[in-house]
């Protein structure tokens, strides 16, 4: 017999699919008691005749509506949006419905989850704030209910958690590994028990280690608090701050850069929860992930076999360890490192372990301490005498759109001054010292935009990359070798380049120095370099050893021909000497071309007035070319010095680097 409205009836649903009208009731209703094999030709049978079950009938007949109802604090959250589409996915699999209430307040929420289980089958409740006497009570009163980020002290009810403890663990660990020592946590809403989960997992962190020095503002769960905070979090100190979540973080990000703060030069900023944004937050964002868990799949798996009633007696009875086991999931996070954590400012370093050597007795103690490249991880650092004055990174976590690279930074004088700065925000694609081409073949290794005769600066999609294939440490410790593959932004070869660094002391000149050789390979075909001012853009010559420096209270220019940008920009000159005031205090960086093994001068590309920057130029004003499996030698030695240098050092300096 048709429907009033002339649709499919379940009769005719049985007809197609071969079976009785109770089975197909049977599959249509969820029960577990059906055959897969035949329950799947029900539905494919039912979807063919575009059947649809009579929702008001199947209540009054079961009692079940096959929907769940699932209580957020706030819809605007992107992780409650993850355990949202998460649950949707797994209970439509299953035949249920999810319909979404959301509690702004937590006074609201006993009423709203109430309300919404009159309405559904069974509940999911989502990081409820209410106390505990009160969530023991509502549980009671509307379950089958599975909770989410919170537990109750019932036995019987189902929870999935996240290991916050582990997750913490692991940011401040990160963290600890670039030298922070003092953390700042912006703590979430009070009444949050994530935040008090947080909270009591990073002081237990603390008391565990003593150099630990751990201190708490309130902020709260969004990015308006983060903003709101961040004048709180720079007069704190802190050397790092551990937000509440990535909402936070993503407002404390975006004051600290109107702040002109750099992340992670000067401050380092983690999140929590791993939503898909962070990864375009700028700097990305160093965070604990949560996406992965598919906690709302796992809270559905928990919810249906109470709904279908599918545990015995014996398995779901109070005290029983294995009902327990599957009542509380415990699910444990995992870090996903961004560019928005680094190392200790040099300014936070004790200055009493960094002096410069200023008697001949200070040189040969200077002298005596180690100096050499340890490994960490997949990176690098220069330590001397336990005092870290480089690291060489792979730059494998950089953003696409910089061409990722190895680079050097931090770079520091023997006194902790800061030579070197990465992703500024006058220019995001600046990363320490590094080998940095614009034009390649038409691939950029600059990053960024590339230069378009008569279109000005375009963002095209080729940044290319460079990837560290292995690296090897002489027996000296001094110098690190490496071999690194140049790509096109689609993964193709371009050349390889065989590189080595080398450090060494320059004790009588109270400094110490790098040795960058770079040995660029044709082994893929014919190389054309270019830069802007080969493709029209007048002085725009750059691209080669590249060096970004900090920005200082005052920074002068020397070269062979004189001083200043002016002069310095565009010369040949054997050598450029990098000046910058801080205080009363001076550094100076000395960067020496190797005529000799280079075979030329490259023009020096200098910037002073915009930003503190100065770099070799392989394309200067033409097209650089060379044929397939031929070679491109780039030398350059430099010595960090924590003193003005004058002219007539020049040579001495010079003549105390080794060749």
């Amino acid at each position: 017999m048709a429907r009033a409205g002339g649709g499919p009836t379940i009769t005719q649903v049985a007809e197609a699919a071969g079976v009785s009208r109770a089975t197909v009731s049977r599959v249509l209703n969820g029960r577990p008691s059906v055959d897969p094999s035949i329950g799947v030709r029900v539905r494919e049978a039912a979807d063919r005749l575009q059947y649809r079950p009579n929702l008001t009938a199947r209540y009054l007949s079961t009692g079940r509506t096959l929907t769940i109802a699932l209580v957020i604090p706030d819809l605007g959250n992107p992780m409650f949006q993850t355990i949202l589409r998460s649950l949707s996915r797994a209970a439509e699999a299953d035949g249920y419905s999810v319909l979404v209430a959301e509690a702004p307040s937590p006074e609201r929420e006993a009423a709203i989850a109430r309300d919404a289980r009159r309405r559904c089958d069974a509940v999911v409740l989502v990081s409820p704030r209410m106390d505990d006497l009160a969530l023991d009570d509502l549980v009671e009163q509307i379950s089958p209910v599975v909770l989410v980020n919170r537990r109750s002290a019932h036995p019987r009810i189902a929870s999935v958690g996240i290991d916050y403890a582990a997750g913490m663990s692991q940011l401040v660990a990160h963290l600890a590994g670039f030298g922070h020592r003092d953390l700042l946590y912006v703590a979430g809403p009070p009444r949050s028990s994530a935040n008090r989960e947080r909270l009591r997992a990073l002081n237990a962190l603390a008391d565990a280690d003593p150099s630990l020095s751990l201190r708490s503002i309130h902020g709260g769960s969004s990015m308006a608090d983060g903003y709101r905070v961040a004048e709180q979090v720079l007069d704190s100190g802190a050397t790092a701050a551990l937000a509440f979540n990535d909402l936070a973080a993503f407002g404390l990000l975006a004051r600290l850069n109107e702040f002109g703060v750099d992340v992670p030069g000067d401050l380092s900023v983690t999140g929590f929860d791993g939503i898909t944004l962070t990864r375009f937050a700028v700097p990305s964002l160093t965070t604990v992930a949560q996406e992965e868990l598919d906690a709302g799949a796992v809270a559905w798996g928990l919810l249906r076999s109470r709904i279908e009633g599918s545990g015995s007696k014996d398995s779901d009875a109070e005290g029983s360890s294995a009902a327990e086991s599957t009542r509380r999931v415990l699910l444990e996070p995992q870090i996903l490192r961004g560019d928005s954590t680094g190392r200790v400012p040099p300014s936070r370093i004790p200055a009493a372990s960094t002096r410069p050597a200023r008697t001949a007795a200070d040189a040969v103690a200077l002298e005596d301490k180690p100096l050499g490249w340890v490994r960490e991880g997949r990176d690098w650092t220069l330590m001397h005498g336990g005092v870290l004055l480089s690291a060489a990174l792979t730059g494998a976590s950089m953003a696409p759109v910089h061409s990722p690279r190895p680079h050097l930074h931090p770079v520091r004088s023997l006194a902790g001054h800061a030579m070197t700065v990465t992703n500024p925000v006058d220019h995001r694609h600046h990363f320490g010292v590094s080998l940095a081409l614009p034009d390649v073949n038409g691939t950029t290794y600059w990053g960024g935009r590339t230069y378009v005769e008569g279109q000005g600066p375009t963002l095209l999609a080729n940044q290319g990359r460079q990837e560290s294939l292995a690296e090897e440490l002489t027996e000296n410790g001094r110098d690190l070798h490496a071999e690194v593959r140049w790509r096109t932004h689609d993964g193709s070869d371009v050349l390889l380049e065989h590189r080595r660094t080398g450090a060494f002391l320059l004790p009588e000149h109270r400094g110490w120095g790098l040795s960058w050789h770079s040995r660029l390979e044709a082994d893929s075909g014919a190389l054309h370099l270019n830069s802007p001012a080969t493709r029209g853009r007048l002085g725009a010559g750059y691209g080669g050893l590249f060096w970004r420096l900090p920005t200082a209270d005052e920074t002068r220019i020397l070269v062979e021909g004189g001083r200043g940008e002016s002069i310095a920009h565009g010369s040949t000159s054997e050598f450029i000497v990098v000046s910058r005031r801080h205080g009363e205090d001076w550094t100076s960086l000395l960067l020496v071309q190797d005529e000799a093994i280079q075979g030329r001068i490259d023009p020096w590309f200098v910037r002073v007035m915009d930003y503190v920057g100065v770099g070799t130029s392989l394309a200067w004003s033409q097209q650089r070319d060379l044929p397939a499996d031929d070679s491109l030698e780039v030398r350059v030695r430099a010595a960090v010095l924590d003193h003005l240098v004058s002219a007539d050092e020049v040579a001495g300096i010079i003549a105390a680097m080794p060749a």
